[in-house]
């Protein structure tokens, strides 16, 4: 046989734009785009009336392995990924442990093996202690790069002065992610809080609150000359402050900010949606679509952060800021296509291009020959409820259940592997690191 795999029948994203072709895998790449019979190859995928479009990377998720698995491990989490459509996903390191020395990065590597569905990264956490060392980890094949918690949220890691924080960006050079809410403010209003009262999250972490730390960070990163990466944006004023920062700057939205609003939101889920930074008005996320369609938005990253049943249900607020993402990023992000409000090729430069031209992936993001085949494959045309029996987190709800969609995964191939095939799991878990240009060096040497 020529090649191992033949998808056929589809509709393919290349970087021209849609094409009707067929596409052949050879060893875990793409080996040629064009017209093939189905006897040319070991295997062949039929995708009539399916559009195949390049992997989609989800840059933000917290799997909570080690230490917090009773919410989500490395393997439900990155099977809640491919059930999704997506191929590989960036982990975050507030884990406990955090991930925050070569040796927890070591750790999660070998975690992740043989057990996550997708490819995978893992970031590591900016600390007080590790400021001058984050220039090695940040070079360590399978990471990420470094983040930084500016607020604090879920774990400890919380880096909140300017000194040090100047310090973690002057160490290093990768693109650095941050959590940008103002932890002094955050202090300060404290009082806002009204117990029982979810709506008072976004009163509490106000818009101010996300202001004050996107300006300070802003600030010290051209004072180091070093590039950062805004993760969900909540505010307008925001997006605007950031495209006069681009030559430093990048930014996420996540689909809950722009698909959910505070006027709806808190009534009908409560503390379930509740989320840092918060869940805003309708306002705010009309803004936000704005920036999004004047191109200032870099990924949409989902902020998969999960927590359980119990612990959403305590009073405001004891009750936990997170809400599972992975696997509705695509469904929601492909729903909104459906309905108009961006077109498919913005999409793909959200989830597919944007991660591998902010990060420096290799070998991801496009469908071209030599790339990996990895491929998101779609129903534009499918019109279904999210269930909670589809979903595979630990945690067990989403704030989308029953919300009726429009366009469906329906399919997840990754280096020419089918993983998922209309909500079915084939195979085993065959996730691999993720390849970086700065890490390449260090990966040779291995």
């Amino acid at each position: 046989m020529l090649y191992d795999l033949i998808l056929k029948g589809g509709t393919i994203f290349t970087p021209g734009g849609l094409i009707s072709k067929d596409i052949a895998v050879k060893n875990g790449k793409i080996a040629a785009i064009g017209e093939f019979e189905k006897h040319q190859a070991d295997a062949c995928l039929a995708c009539d009336g399916l559009t195949i479009l390049p992997g989609a990377i989800d840059t933000q998720v917290h799997f909570r392995e080690p230490g917090l698995e009773g919410k989500e491990d490395l393997e439900s989490g990155s099977r809640a990924a491919v059930l999704g459509g997506i191929t590989a996903v960036f982990e975050m390191p507030n884990t406990n442990p955090p991930t925050d020395t070569a040796e927890a990065l070591a750790d999660k590597l070998a975690r992740a093996k043989n057990r996550m569905w997708c490819d995978h990264a893992f970031y590591i956490g900016a600390t007080a202690h590790n400021f001058d060392k984050l220039a090695g980890l940040e070079s360590l094949p399978g990471c990420a790069g470094i983040k930084v918690f500016m607020g604090s949220s879920t774990g400890n890691l919380l880096v909140d002065d300017d000194e040090t924080l100047l310090s973690v960006l002057q160490s290093g050079r990768r693109r650095v992610a941050i959590h940008a809410e103002d932890e002094a403010r955050l202090k300060e209003r404290q009082p806002h809080r009204v117990t029982n009262d979810p709506s008072s999250h976004p009163v509490w972490r106000d818009d101010e609150t996300a202001m004050r730390a996107t300006k300070r960070i802003l600030s010290l990163a051209q004072k180091a000359g070093r590039p950062i990466h805004i993760l969900h944006v909540t505010t307008p004023e925001e997006m605007a402050l950031i495209a006069l920062h681009k030559d430093i700057a990048s930014c996420e939205l996540t689909p809950q900010h722009l698909t959910l609003a505070a006027e709806t939101a808190y009534p009908e889920l409560g503390s379930y949606a509740q989320m840092n930074p918060p869940i805003r008005s309708g306002k705010h996320q009309a803004g936000l679509w704005d920036a999004l369609q004047q191109g200032i938005a870099d990924v949409i990253g989902s902020d998969h952060a999960p927590h359980t049943i119990e612990e959403k249900q305590r009073p405001y607020p004891q009750s936990p800021s997170g809400m599972p993402g992975v696997q509705t990023l695509l469904p929601l992000m492909l729903h909104h296509v459906a309905e108009g409000r961006l077109s498919l090729a913005r999409l793909v430069d959200l989830v597919s291009y944007g991660p591998q031209r902010l990060f420096g992936l290799l070998n991801k993001g496009r469908i071209a020959v030599g790339y990996d085949a990895d491929f998101s494959i779609v129903d534009m045309k499918a019109s279904w409820v999210v269930e909670e029996e589809w979903l595979a987190s630990k945690c067990g709800w989403s704030p989308f259940s029953g919300k009726q969609l429009k366009a469906k995964p329906v399919g997840t191939v990754i280096r020419g592997h089918r993983v998922m095939w209309e909500g079915q799991l084939y195979g085993e878990a065959i996730g691999r690191p993720l390849r970086f240009q700065d890490s390449l060096r260090n990966e040779l040497k291995k």
